[in-house]
């Protein structure tokens, strides 16, 4: 979920529509608390989940940087399996679970944390990853490094991973192999596959 520095002001209601699966149509409700979200375009999301449309079934998702929760939701829709949604403001992941619990009950776990404090812990592999941080934090490399080096990735794991179009391509570890790109606007969309481990 792209989200933008904040830029003052108070907070204002959101919405973002899940475009594809069981619950397409459906709107997710999100406060945008000073500007600080940026939901993925519509049509950028329909181009991510074309990608992967043979693949998603059945997969387990991990969305680092939830914001309003669609590339969790859309996930689902579309026939992940689980997802889990890492949101820092709590009172947003509050609001975020209230919504998912009614569409996808158990598939759906949101967790108020910080993604990199997350990151640290035992890991269980994930299948697909979102890495859409905010885009002036610095946050998508450190992200992509924790998931390589404390074992999150399941073998031949998808990795998306967005950032501005006129910043520098992103270091990646090496085993991810760029699959697809796409560039929108002032936003660069990169999706990875990771190579099995006896491949490095």
């Amino acid at each position: 979920m792209a989200k933008n520095k904040g830029r003052g002001g108070g907070a204002s209601k959101g919405q973002v529509r899940i475009i594809g699966g069981a619950q397409r149509g459906l709107r997710l409700q999100f406060v945008d608390q000073g500007g600080d979200l940026r939901p993925s375009s519509d049509r950028l999301r329909e181009t991510l989940f074309n990608w992967l449309q043979f693949e998603l079934p059945g997969l387990r998702v991990l969305d680092l940087f939830a914001g309003s929760g669609v590339l969790g939701a859309e996930a689902l829709s579309r026939g992940a399996a689980t997802a889990t949604l890492i949101e820092k403001k709590r009172e947003r992941a509050v609001d975020l679970d209230r919504q998912l619990q009614p569409l996808f009950a158990e598939r759906a776990c949101v967790e108020a944390r910080d993604a990199l404090i997350w990151l640290q812990q035992p890991a269980t592999p994930f299948d697909l990853v979102f890495v859409d941080p905010p885009y002036d934090l610095g946050l998508v490399e450190p992200a992509c490094r924790s998931l390589e080096q404390h074992g999150w990735l399941a073998p031949q794991a998808w990795v998306y991973v967005e950032s501005r179009s006129h910043d520098s391509p992103p270091q990646v570890p090496a085993r991810w192999q760029l699959h697809r790109e796409k560039r929108a606007g002032e936003i660069h969309a990169r999706l990875f596959r990771c190579a099995s481990s006896d491949a490095r």
